[in-house]
């Protein structure tokens, strides 16, 4: 560790979901670390579809759980948040959270002034960003040639068999082409170190990365790219993927390396194991023989967490991780 270091670390971390919710719920408590989130914004299902549909805004819960994620608060309002509206015909099925950052959004004038609000609302320890303003629609191209539109049914494939996905692609709403969100290429520029994953990997991860600008960043950044494995496969994504596919299609796409990978090798127990083989999900696996693995960083631990038998990261374990990374591939 540099003991002169007088500035904190820059972090930026890139995905969605709830493995970005796990990754920043971790970060939150390492000390003298500046984070952002860059998050994002093809969500697609649920509440934050209508809102999407309905108002035209764009889809605030990914944001939402980033900034929870980061709030000193997040246990107390969480629950509160991620309420769900029963009795009012037009709200019934919207979270009180999204309704909030809606609010906040119509009333500023602009979705990063509501995220920003929102944030100071809750006392978020950290930036969240997302990666466009521009509304877009993600399609999956399958290797049969077929399109999937949507993020939401690219997440959840219908029927038990589905061509795998060649490629993934924006379609702007309403413009020729989508624009990255400028202060997404500053918090890559000045960032220590910057952090993919863990999240699905071609409707949370790769989402973000497919923004015009965001991959040429990546490429010129100083900082440290980290890349976060996931625990699991998914059927209909990442169907039958080994850690070693994960790695080659986001290094194919950025057209870089990663300086470090960082793996759970503690495999869930026998029952949650089936539970999840009923979805087509599997443990992703690395096999350390292979001479792929050997002029890598990778940083294997235990970061399992299965309360309530759901499989996740384990934010104290993965933030401790991390820690041990920031010190041993320096910036």
């Amino acid at each position: 560790m540099n003991t002169t270091r007088k500035q904190p670390i820059k972090i930026t971390t890139i995905g969605g979901g709830s493995g970005q919710y796990a990754l920043l719920a971790g970060l939150r408590m390492l000390k003298d670390t500046d984070i952002t989130a860059v998050v994002s914004m093809v969500d697609s299902g649920g509440s934050t579809g209508r809102l999407r549909d309905e108002l035209g805004i764009l889809p605030p819960g990914d944001i939402l759980k980033c900034i929870l994620a980061l709030s000193p608060r997040r246990d107390v309002i969480r629950g509160l948040f991620l309420k769900r509206f029963k009795n009012d015909r037009r709200l019934k099925g919207h979270t009180a959270g999204n309704m909030l950052l809606t609010m906040l959004s119509r009333y500023t004038g602009s979705f990063p002034a509501g995220v920003n609000a929102l944030c100071e609302i809750l006392e978020a320890r950290g930036m969240v960003l997302p990666v466009t303003i521009d509304r877009a629609t993600l399609v999956a191209e399958l290797t049969d040639g077929s399109r999937i539109f949507g993020e939401a049914a690219i997440d959840m494939p219908r029927g038990t068999q589905r061509e795998r996905i060649k490629n993934v692609y924006l379609v702007p709403h309403h413009a020729e082409s989508i624009s990255v969100f400028p202060p997404v290429l500053e918090a890559i520029r000045l960032a220590d170190f910057i952090i993919a994953g863990p999240g699905d990997l071609f409707t949370s991860i790769i989402p973000n990365l497919i923004v015009p600008q965001v991959k040429e960043a990546l490429q010129a950044t100083r900082g440290r790219l980290i890349f976060i494995i996931n625990i699991l496969t998914k059927f209909g994504e990442t169907h039958a993927f080994t850690g070693k596919d994960f790695v080659i299609q986001l290094e194919s796409l950025l057209e870089r390396s990663f300086d470090a990978i960082v793996y759970n090798s503690q495999k869930p127990d026998g029952q949650i194991l089936t539970s999840y083989q009923a979805q087509k999900a599997r443990f992703v696996e690395i096999d350390r023989k292979d001479n792929f693995w050997a002029q890598r960083n990778v940083f294997e631990s235990d970061l399992l967490d299965t309360g309530g038998g759901v499989v996740r990261h384990d934010s104290k374990k993965l933030a401790a991780l991390i820690h041990r990374i920031i010190h041993e591939v320096p910036a």
